[in-house]
């Protein structure tokens, strides 16, 4: 027998006899490496704050999981124009120990709200030219359900409870106004100082006017 006459009966042996054999549905093997695939898929709060530009893929990626069929997403950018004025850019600043709480604290009520996998929040820091995203919001879960809701309510609360500011650089051909984020505390009945958002709009003429968030749930309990 020739040596290539060998090989190839060595190669067709190997192909027959297979080094493990082939997982049957309900097997005690399958359902081991099921319960395998669970411990290594712990649930991940996975939160950012970064001065770079944020990338819609790679939060996407860090949600993914074998165990889940849907992601959601919520990508906040910056808009050219607010009431009618042009707008340059956003700057943000935040308190990052605190924000950085509040949100581990939004991720643990999605948890008891709804059955996701894995969470991603992203927020840039500093200037954010327009159409570039100064928010990312991720989550996986099983069903898309549970995802959707998890990004829309990450979002509201993010807005309504996270001490992050924000100031808006606008043209000035369009009145030269710039706003100025400032933070309101509030000492409710419980002793606990809570942070919401509230701006001071700067004008040319050196006037200022308060204007709160829409979105901060007190601004709508006067």
């Amino acid at each position: 027998m020739s040596s290539s006459e060998i090989s190839s009966s060595c190669f067709n042996q190997e192909m027959r006899s297979p080094s493990s054999p082939p997982l049957v549905e309900g097997s005690t093997v399958e359902q081991s490496r099921k319960e395998v695939d669970e411990v290594e898929e712990k649930p991940k709060d996975i939160i950012k704050f970064t001065a770079e530009k944020l990338a819609v893929e790679e939060v996407s990626r860090l949600v993914i999981s074998p165990l889940c069929g849907a992601i959601s997403l919520f990508v906040g950018t910056t808009r050219n124009n607010f009431e009618g004025k042009k707008v340059i850019s956003l700057e943000y600043e935040a308190y990052l120990p605190m924000a950085e709480n509040e949100i581990r604290k939004i991720c643990s009520d999605i948890r008891q709200k709804w059955p996701v996998k894995h969470i991603a929040v992203f927020h840039r820091l500093g200037l954010v030219p327009v159409s570039e995203a100064s928010v990312i919001i991720a989550a996986s879960s099983a069903h898309r359900a549970a995802a959707l809701e998890a990004v829309s309510y990450a979002i509201d609360t993010l807005k309504a409870k996270v001490p992050i500011w924000k100031k808006e650089e606008e043209d000035a051909e369009s009145g030269g106004r710039k706003q100025w984020p400032l933070t309101v505390k509030d000492k409710g009945r419980s002793g606990v100082w809570s942070h919401f958002y509230a701006w001071q709009e700067m004008y040319e003429e050196s006037s200022s006017s308060w204007k709160t968030n829409k979105e901060c749930f007190w601004a709508n309990n006067k």
